[in-house]
């Protein structure tokens, strides 16, 4: 059942966008792998926990590398959520005797649900959540950005909305450091209509875009869009986590990344991963840590730091 589902959702984002963002599927599956685990009933979750890793793009890696570390994959755009999938995978393959291992499954699924779900987005809003769609985007699209950061995680859009937020990056740039669209519904062509007020904002250096309908087709124009120095001329990190079909970045994208940010050491690239069994701790660390394998930063984005802190708070 849900091997067909995921069929027939990539499908449906394949022709043009249409349908719930993928968060909706894969908190549902969290969720019912959770009610299996409770259940008794390991082997169906085991199963599900297959198709759940399948549609965040981790099918290539074995289940034995999964569990002792071994591989030396690394989802460079949501690393947070591969660790808590292979901790998952530990707990259902490996259960211990000893301790509440049901306690701690149920934590590391409230934790997965959290960092994949716009709970934690919206309560940024501090109560515009229970405003209507259109009066929380007027509300932030009014006077100039707080703390420079434009902040519409969370509230969904349309593309007359998409007009307004141009209009107000335009009339703004020059105050803009950050922009998160994540959770917003966003499709490759609803990015392809901001793209052009986006790269021209002077101080722009992070842009989230987690949690949408995005596919693999919008790195393509992405990483075009990067290879013009005048073009995101500051920014150091661009989120694009929990969407469709994007689990790793093109090495082209990945460069043009650190020439506009030369002194933040080096981003995480396919080329610089560590392999073997001894790099299981590095990959955990990398993960959960500040740095990678490589010694830079995982993500300069702020919204990885967050998801960061809702791992360990949750």
């Amino acid at each position: 059942f849900w091997a067909s589902l995921l069929l027939r959702a990539g499908d449906k984002a394949g022709r043009g966008g249409a349908g719930l963002p993928p968060y909706h599927r894969r908190v549902g599956m969290v969720q019912e792998l959770l009610r299996m685990v409770r259940q008794g009933r390991r082997e169906e979750a085991g199963t599900l926990l297959q198709h759940l890793r399948q549609d965040l793009g981790m099918e290539s890696t074995s289940l034995d590398d999964v569990l002792y570390r071994y591989a030396s994959f690394r989802n460079l755009v949501d690393p947070i959520t591969h660790d808590l999938i292979i901790s998952l995978a530990r707990y259902i393959h490996c259960p211990k005797p000893e301790g509440d291992a049901l306690g701690a499954m149920e934590k590391l699924c409230r934790q997965l649900t959290y960092h994949l779900s716009p709970h934690s987005e919206w309560r940024r809003h501090r109560g515009m959540v229970k405003r209507k769609p259109q009066a929380c985007l007027k509300a932030v699209l009014a006077g100039n950005p707080p703390d420079n950061t434009v902040d519409l995680s969370g509230i969904p859009l349309t593309s007359r909305d998409l007009e307004r937020v141009t209009n107000y990056l335009q009339r703004c740039g020059e105050q803009v450091d950050s922009v998160e669209l994540g959770f917003t519904g966003l499709t490759d062509d609803m990015v392809l209509q901001l793209l052009p007020a986006l790269s021209t904002l002077p101080r722009l250096t992070t842009l989230a875009l987690n949690g949408n309908r995005l596919t693999r087709a919008l790195l393509r124009d992405l990483t075009d869009t990067l290879k013009d120095p005048s073009k995101f001329p500051n920014v150091t990190w661009i989120d694009l986590g929990n969407n469709v079909d994007i689990f790793s970045l093109p090495q082209p994208f990945l460069l043009s990344l650190r020439k506009r940010s030369p002194k933040q050491g080096h981003l995480p690239t396919i080329l610089e991963l560590g392999e073997g069994p001894g790099s299981g701790e590095e990959i955990r660390e990398g993960t959960l840590g500040q740095e990678d394998p490589g010694g830079g930063p995982v993500s300069p984005a702020k919204d990885h730091h967050e998801g960061k802190e809702a791992v360990t708070q949750t």
